[in-house]
């Protein structure tokens, strides 16, 4: 069987690490090939780690607004590698790969990471993208929320399938010591807690948010710092908010880091102010790292963070709440211990890459027996895995 993964990267983020790790779980009968939009580019970091691991991957010639010249380049490269199932992640890839797989004549699949509506034109692709998932042979939510969310939009029962993000259960199991050093390197002076969080500075993360918290809890506990990794649209506002509040020694924003991994075994507390989210991958990667966890009860939150068992959930928008949980939670020690070995072995169990496999096996083995899709009848190319 062989399955196109195609997306369109900037940089090599959630989605990405999820559908690589998800091709690196499938069993060998099944090869994943990648193609993803240029982005100026950027796509080659997505791309590389692709390549690294033995996958073919490729960056697309055609673009927005080369709508047909995209379609039918897409279309091309289906089949050339012969593929037998096109996936894809993302409003661009949906609206673009839905054509191109109907043309191909194979069965369409959307893997639905979350609609942020973050601006006025990513509202109106959203919207597009919506109307493609009801047309998409099969639509995969990352959280029964984000499934929710379809079925909400108008996708048919029997089109939406949950199969949830994933995370490497040994991904933590050796922690580098000199990333420790390096994070504290980022503070003039070291605190005795460190809080992090990571993500795009755009408001629908709720970065802003997280920064006036921090300048709550900093009034009760001075000796917290606070990270947060990630670039984006609000840097300057909140570089600006940082100095107004005077906490350009408390909380530090320290860019887009593709190593972000390293520095979570060393923080004492995550911390995700999100006001809107499907499931996001880093919250996975906080809890396999054995971290504590605040977070907002918003999309698949709630489905991984027991509040009070495996973290603290608070409401989205509400800097007061979000400063109280903060701080019991740091002045609690043997809490954040029992936390973090919970959240760990919930994720370990619940969201491994080997469960997302075995899910994802049973949908493709379910699209390529079907005599059916969208109308025209597929005969499939080989003996099904």
């Amino acid at each position: 069987m062989n399955v196109v993964h195609l997306m369109a990267s900037p940089f090599y983020g959630g989605p990405e690490r999820q559908m690589l790790g998800l091709a690196r779980h499938l069993p060998s009968e099944v090869r994943s090939t990648f193609l993803s939009f240029a982005e100026g580019g950027r796509c080659e970091a997505m791309l590389g780690e692709c390549r690294k691991h033995g996958f073919e991957a490729k960056a697309l010639a055609h673009n927005f607004p080369h709508v047909g010249k995209a379609i039918a380049e897409i279309a091309d490269e289906l089949k050339r590698v012969n593929a037998d199932v096109l996936t894809c992640s993302g409003y661009k890839p949906d609206i673009l790969g839905w054509r191109a797989a109907r043309r191909a004549g194979i069965p369409f699949v959307v893997v639905s990471h979350g609609w942020t509506a973050a601006t006025w034109k990513v509202r109106i692709y959203e919207s597009l993208d919506r109307m493609v998932h009801r047309r998409a042979d099969a639509c995969i939510g990352v959280s029964e929320a984000q499934s929710a969310k379809m079925r909400a939009a108008g996708v048919s029962e029997e089109r939406v399938v949950t199969i949830k993000n994933a995370v490497g259960a040994d991904a933590f199991a050796e922690p580098d010591p000199a990333y420790r050093e390096k994070l504290h390197g980022l503070f003039a002076t070291p605190p005795k807690w460190i809080v992090g969080a990571a993500g795009r500075l755009s408001r629908e993360k709720g970065m802003d948010q997280l920064v006036e918290a921090a300048a709550l809890v900093h009034s009760r506990l001075p000796e917290a710092g606070f990270v947060i990794f990630g670039d984006g649209p609000q840097r300057e506002m909140l570089t600006r908010r940082i100095a107004e509040l005077d906490l350009q020694n408390t909380v530090v924003l320290a860019g887009f880091r593709d190593d972000v991994g390293k520095f979570l075994p060393h923080l004492d507390l995550a911390v995700l102010p999100s006001f809107t989210e499907g499931l996001p991958v880093i919250l996975l990667e906080e809890a396999a790292a054995g971290l504590p966890i605040v977070a907002t009860a918003v999309g698949g939150v709630p489905e991984a963070i027991d509040d009070g068992i495996t973290g603290r959930l608070v409401p989205p928008g509400n800097p007061q709440a979000l400063a109280d949980r903060m701080a019991e939670t740091l002045y609690d020690a043997p809490g954040r211990k029992a936390m973090g070995e919970a959240v760990r072995e919930k994720v370990r169990i619940e969201y491994s890459f080997a469960l997302q496999a075995e899910r994802w096996m049973q949908l493709l083995d379910r699209l390529w027996r079907r005599e059916r899709v969208g109308g025209v009848k597929i005969e499939p190319r080989h003996v099904s895995v």
